[in-house]
């Protein structure tokens, strides 16, 4: 094998658990950014190779880093989410854990409502279970950790299953992808949280 031969081979996509090459890294964080704008904007489904074009790759490293459109959205997904996660601690800080709650899935269901070009594939991926696994854990774990709080200071019950709140969290999701208004949306958000405060518990603050 020629030098030359032996540098393309070693620019293209590695095995599974080599570390993924800097500049691999940084053509799939375009594709990532310039798909959260596209899906954002977007009323309707988003081209794939629109999304290549912007982000200045061919189709083909689209396609090595995300074999499917599913795969996409779930990285676009997941990488909004981190956000969304990372609101936790000053939620908590600020409010307490019933109200916290309450503001955390209200920005949750926003974040949701606001993948417009995003919508068909969500509404099949949650249908399925496509996205779930790493990004389902990833809800579950800071409503676990209000759960906590809110259990340690009587706001919330003790006995609640964190991955119980996604489910049903999942059930709000699946209407807001399919048209519900921010007027039902509040109110299914508002009974989710009366379920999981401690009964005899007035609501306050939301």
């Amino acid at each position: 094998m020629s030098s030359s031969s032996h540098s393309q081979n070693s620019d293209s996509a590695g095995p599974i658990g080599r570390p993924v090459r800097r500049d691999a890294r940084r053509n799939r964080d375009k594709l990532i950014a310039v798909a959260q704008a596209a899906f954002a904007q977007a009323e309707g489904p988003v081209s794939l190779e629109g999304i290549a074009r912007q982000a200045g790759v061919g189709i083909g490293t689209l396609y090595r880093h995300f074999p499917t459109r599913e795969d996409l959205v779930d990285a676009v997904y997941a990488s909004e989410l981190d956000a969304v996660t990372a609101s936790v601690p000053d939620l908590l800080d600020q409010h307490p854990a019933d109200i916290a709650l309450r503001a955390w899935i209200g920005r949750y269901a926003t974040f949701v409502a606001t993948k417009r070009g995003m919508m068909d594939t969500l509404r099949t991926a949650f249908a399925s279970g496509r996205i779930a696994a790493p990004s389902r854990e990833r809800v579950t774990a800071p409503i676990a950790t209000i759960l906590d709080r809110g259990a340690a200071t009587g706001t919330l019950r003790t006995d609640i299953d964190p991955d119980d709140i996604t489910t049903l969290l999942i059930g709000v999701f699946a209407a807001i992808i399919d048209g519900a208004s921010q007027e039902r949306t509040d109110r299914l958000l508002d009974l989710l949280l009366d379920a999981v405060r401690p009964k005899g518990k007035a609501r306050t603050g939301v």
